[in-house]
This record gives structure tokens, sequence and C-alpha cells, in this order.
């Protein structure tokens, strides 16, 4: 996205990002997952299988997820792209067991690689 010191055009992105948002809340189906632990770890648990059975992102329906980090603060990504900015990990260090008893495989995603392209 390019920087401008211009009200006029920062005024037009914002109304095309309002109207993207609210597209995106009206019309899409959303998987929300809480990790409060997030903020400080700086990491999300993306769970893809469980007790040997594919789960998680590896299973949901969902267009968008949303990732709630601390009680006011939310990311929306697109569920393909969450899919390949995971997939960078599988097979790596971050490809941990996690969830209840351990009996879940996902991907330890920073943060940081929730936002931007």
């Amino acid at each position: 996205m390019n920087f401008c010191n211009d009200f006029k055009y920062d005024l037009k992105l914002g109304q095309i990002k309002e109207k993207e948002l609210a597209e995106l809340l009206n019309y899409s189906s959303i998987e929300v997952k809480t990790d409060l632990q997030a903020a400080k770890t700086g990491n999300v648990f993306v769970e893809y299988k469980s007790r040997e059975q594919s789960s998680g992102i590896a299973t949901s329906k969902a267009d968008y997820y949303c990732f709630v980090i601390s009680k006011d603060a939310f990311i929306f990504i697109s569920s393909e792209a969450l899919k390949a900015k995971c997939r960078v990990y599988f097979n790596t260090s971050r490809d941990i067991k996690g969830g209840d008893n351990n009996t879940s495989q996902g991907i330890l995603l920073p943060v940081k690689d929730l936002y931007g392209h």
C-alpha cells in the first residue's frame, strides 16, 4: 500500500477498506480463534490434525480466520492466505504437537506472519 499525505486519498482508501470489511462481515464465513497468549509469545497455534485425523485449517470451510490476540485486538486473514503462510513451516521445528494432552498437530505461526503478503 502506498503512503500518501493527502486527506482526500486517505479518505477514499478508508472508505474502500470500510466497504471491504462490511462485505467480509456480511457475506463471508469466519472462524474465530482466541489465543490470548499470542501477544506475549508472538505466535498462534494453527491446528491441522487432531488424534491422527485432519482437522482445523485442513478441514475448515470458513472463508476467513479471525485471531483474537487480546481483549481488543483482532486479526483477519483469508483461509487461503493462512494456509499458504502455514505451509512454509510444515515439517520444520514450528510444526509441533499441542492442544489438549498434545493430541493435536499444528503450526506455531509467528503473529507477524499474519500481516501483509
